[in-house]
């Protein structure tokens, strides 16, 4: 059996995750987007999905919890070296974001690939 090789570009940790299934079964399917703007660019925003019109010069960085997870064209060439770690934070979310949770919002942390992973990818 031939070994996986892929390397996400974007994970979850089990609060994110949970905090996922939850607003899913809330709300309905959820997307993520991480866009570059200067206001809280390190937080996540969260939609309902299709509530966010997707442009062309957008990545798709992956999926987290079955929900897809973009980000700016810009910011991606900027981090396409780093894996998105989505987290929960304490605090109502800025902007239109959806909640994580009651006083809870959707945060990034973020870890450079190795040599390894980089080649994987591609890079």
């Amino acid at each position: 059996m031939e070994e996986d090789r892929t390397v996400p570009r974007v994970i979850a940790t089990p609060a994110a995750l949970e905090a996922i299934v939850q607003l899913v079964a809330k709300r309905g399917p959820i997307m993520f987007f991480q866009s570059g703007g200067c206001c809280d660019g390190s937080l996540p925003m969260c939609f309902e999905d299709g509530e966010f019109v997707i442009g062309d010069h957008d990545v798709l960085l992956g999926a987290v919890g079955d929900c897809p997870f973009y980000i700016d064209g810009r910011q991606y060439d900027v981090w396409k070296h780093t894996q998105l770690i989505v987290d929960v934070g304490e605090g109502a979310p800025e902007g239109f974001s959806l909640p994580a949770g009651d006083d809870q919002h959707f945060s990034i942390r973020s870890r450079v690939f190795g040599s390894d992973e980089l080649a994987a990818l591609g890079d």
